[in-house]
């Protein structure tokens, strides 16, 4: 019974719950960024390049025989993987470095003094007069 206690306490957890959100999140996103480049992204540049379609380039390594077929090589959809791959990495890298911008502003911010120092400070400055 305390296995089950303790999963559940595992997954309960804040944390744990965040995790999940955000690799749900992520894989929605990743998905999108997919659909990106390989509908909006590469067409053009597939048109730009004399009409290449990226996904379509390859290498046979072993043509066809009756049933079995061709074995090629394709490096067409690992270049879209890689494109799909430097986007998402990109939009990390600038989600990160916003929130890391956010955060030192936070930090950067002194907090205002307690009612009471200011009180005493007053009281201060009043007897040096």
């Amino acid at each position: 019974m305390s296995i089950v206690k303790d999963f559940k306490d595992f997954a309960m957890r804040g944390n744990v719950i965040d995790m999940a959100v955000g690799i749900i999140i992520g894989t929605a996103f990743g998905k999108i960024v997919s659909s990106f480049v390989g509908d909006v992204l590469m067409p053009p540049i597939g048109v730009m390049l004399g009409g290449v379609d990226f996904s379509k380039l390859a290498v046979t390594l072993k043509a066809a025989a009756g049933d079995v077929p061709a074995v090629t090589l394709n490096y067409g959809v690992f270049i879209n993987t890689v494109i799909d791959f430097i986007i998402i990495a990109f939009t990390i890298f600038l989600v990160i470095r916003a929130m890391s911008k956010l955060q030192k502003k936070k930090e950067a911010a002194p907090a205002a003094p307690p009612e009471e120092v200011k009180l005493l400070t007053e009281i201060r400055d009043l007897l040096k007069k």
